[in-house]
């Protein structure tokens, strides 16, 4: 197992610096698209055209900080060759620059759903899901990255359980919303763009959850993808009793 403290002693000090910041960039670009989910949700919410623009305007630098992060990626990889933990880290951020882009890129879809409502007029349903699944979805990016920034596995954890909230949560709001639609077909074009909306934060929930995987991943060792949360649970918690460190 590793924490922080065992990413930062090697011989090389430049070693130690380009790793903290290919580190310290992933995790500004995750600031970048937390704070793109929350306008382009409080933008459908408000009817705000112009906060909904600016989120589709900032997904250009989105995907320059990610072809950034993975230039340096391949620098490391091939300039250093790293291996153990080190070689972990970075295979952890070049696969979490994927979700953080694609992450933007759903924002992007909800800012777009939010211009189309405030020139087709407010949805009569839906808001008030979009709000509460938007508040979730958005912590569940904040505590990945919190935890890709502490080494916490824990936390990583508890973000990928969380994910089976997110998604029951989001199957009993398109249930409703398709029944409303049915009782009034003049509606179903306005809440046709919400249920899109609620669509790309559910989605938004998968890849915190990959982004939680790919933590456990560096702290543990272990690829705990597909293993299913029992599993999951079993490797991040399952030897706390034993105090020999995993290479």
């Amino acid at each position: 197992m590793i924490n922080k403290d065992s990413l930062t002693h090697h011989i090389s000090q430049q070693f130690n610096a380009e790793l903290e910041e290919v580190r310290s960039h992933l995790l500004a670009m995750g600031g970048l698209v937390e704070k793109q989910v929350n306008d382009a949700v409080n933008a459908l919410i408000d009817a705000d055209s112009g906060l909904a623009q600016q989120v589709r305007e900032i997904d250009e630098q989105i995907n320059q900080m990610e072809r950034n992060i993975d230039e340096e990626c391949l620098r490391i990889l091939a300039r250093r060759q790293p291996a153990a933990s080190d070689l972990r880290l970075i295979i952890s951020i070049s696969k979490s620059v994927i979700d953080l882009e694609r992450i933007g890129d759903e924002a992007t879809k909800i800012a777009k759903r939010a211009i189309l409502l405030t020139e087709e007029g407010e949805s009569p349903r839906g808001y008030v899901e979009v709000r509460h699944i938007g508040q979730q979805v958005r912590k569940m990016v904040q505590e990945a990255l919190d935890a890709f920034a502490r080494f916490d596995a824990d936390l990583a954890l508890s973000v990928a359980q969380y994910d089976k909230t997110i998604d029951r949560e989001y199957k009993t709001a398109l249930r409703e919303l398709v029944t409303y639609m049915m009782e009034d077909p003049r509606s179903i074009s306005r809440v046709l763009n919400v249920i899109w909306a609620l669509r790309s934060l559910e989605r938004i929930g998968d890849h915190a959850r990959n982004i939680a995987e790919l933590v456990i991943y560096l702290v543990r060792g272990t690829d705990v993808r597909h293993l299913g949360l029992t599993r999951m649970k079993e490797e991040v918690q399952g030897d706390r009793g034993n105090d020999t460190p995993e290479v």
